[in-house]
């Protein structure tokens, strides 16, 4: 399911990185008096009343020149394009402006929901100023302070009012998974391998796909739905508005993806971009699925496919739980062995383990492995519960969770992934100290 997104936009130093701190309940933007310090998108993941939803948070615009201002216009209008619900933020401390007005006109263009915020309403007295700001035509004002969480609440309320009801159930069920790759490592074509189909542009030129483009089809009976995105490169070398949209969309779609697949490239090998680019879906606990492309290239000997994937799992070790595909995205060949990868790890994800046989896992590991001493201390697994599926998660019930020393938690995690199939998918475990 697709998330809803909520864009922050706004002339710059009035506030939008530290709302958008808020909202998300994270310091991921940074925040500082100078202004235009945010040029690039941000884009995290916020949830209110049970509602997920992701916030952009954009650079200011401003209607006289400055630096880098025609990009992080385009930005701010990217981003709004994206959104389902546009936040608008305004200053108290410096009234209605000309920014203000030019920015609400490129607004009510998007024909999007907006929500007028006033920041920086710290005291009563100012708060009488905020009627100032109808003349916007954005709607009713709501008197905020990010600095001091003032107001938040009611900007989260009508959030919720406004974003789309994604929850519906006539939606099919399908798996989404979407394909990563640093630029040429041959994601187009994959694509059109799946897809047995030429949906999308193939190049010998790096950076082709700029956007991120969802396919439904179906396959055996199963309906599936493949993004294909843009190479991502390193932070330092996005320094192009289309290659910073492309990210953000790249993003997006791990995001909203059910399985993502990392593609390296057999041919050339394992590259350190590699790594960074698999830290994207590591990051967002996504289940992994590495597809060793171009595999047609490589002279092949004894035990060569297992001697590489060897030297898979010592370069990703952050990753030892992920499956593994080869393939040859060109010659179309061992397309079939991604979609038996696709159906493993689809029910590897909805596995659920029952209370009484995760708990004799758990006894055994301790008798096997006592915890260690740490802070002075001893951590003693008392019980524990799997409370969630589609990512596994584990409650586990403890004398005290600063016991826990965290190459203890990873042996445990080792032992449930020993005692079940989780391949393909991470594991979230969570401590809770026993009342």
């Amino acid at each position: 399911m697709k998330n809803a997104c909520v864009a922050i936009v706004g002339k710059p130093n009035v506030g939008k990185s530290m709302l958008f701190n808020r909202i998300v309940g994270d310091r991921i933007s940074i925040v500082a008096d100078e202004s235009g310090i945010t040029r690039d998108r941000l884009y995290a993941r916020a949830s209110w009343l049970t509602k997920d939803f992701m916030v952009i948070d954009t650079g200011g615009i401003e209607v006289e020149d400055a630096p880098f201002m025609e990009e992080i216009k385009t930005q701010a209008l990217i981003a709004s394009e994206e959104a389902d619900v546009i936040i608008y933020v305004a200053d108290i401390q410096t009234g209605v402006s000309k920014d203000d007005e030019y920015i609400a006109r490129l607004l009510q263009k998007s024909n999007k929901p907006i929500i007028l915020c006033v920041n920086k309403v710290d005291n009563f007295e100012l708060k009488n100023y905020i009627y100032d700001y109808y003349q916007l035509g954005l709607g009713e004002p709501i008197a905020i302070s990010s600095a001091h969480g003032i107001g938040i609440g009611d900007v989260l309320d009508r959030i919720i009012k406004l974003l789309p009801d994604n929850n519906n159930n006539t939606k099919k069920e399908e798996l989404r998974f979407c394909l990563i790759g640093r630029p040429n490592v041959g994601k187009s074509s994959l694509t059109n391998a799946i897809l047995n189909d030429n949906r999308v542009i193939v190049s010998e030129i790096a950076g082709t796909t700029r956007d991120a483009i969802d396919i439904p089809f179906k396959k055996d009976g199963k309906d599936y739905t493949i993004v294909d995105t843009a190479g991502l490169r390193k932070r330092g070398k996005i320094d192009q508005t289309i290659e910073k949209y492309a990210l953000l969309r790249a993003l997006k779609a791990i995001d909203e993806s059910d399985i993502v697949l990392l593609l390296i490239d057999a041919f050339d090998g394992i590259k350190e971009q590699d790594k960074h680019v698999a830290g994207f879906a590591y990051e967002n606990n996504k289940p992994i699925i590495i597809v060793v492309n171009k595999w047609d290239l490589v002279d092949k000997d004894t035990n060569k496919m297992q001697k590489f994937k060897d030297e898979v799992y010592e370069e990703f070790k952050f990753l030892n739980y992920a499956k593994i595909c080869f393939v040859s995205a060109l010659e179309k060949k061992r397309i079939q062995t991604i979609f038996d990868a696709l159906k493993i790890v689809e029910e590897n994800m909805k596995r659920r383990i029952t209370t009484s046989v995760l708990n004799d896992v758990l006894a055994d590991a301790q008798i096997i492995n006592p915890a260690p001493l740490f802070k002075q201390g001893r951590v003693k697994i008392y019980y524990g519960s799997q409370v969630a599926t589609s990512i596994p998660t584990f409650v586990l019930f403890v004398n005290n969770v600063d016991y826990m020393h965290f190459s203890y938690e990873r042996f445990i995690e080792n032992q449930i992934r020993n005692a079940f199939d989780f391949e393909g998918t991470p594991i979230k475990i969570i401590l809770r100290n026993r009342k």
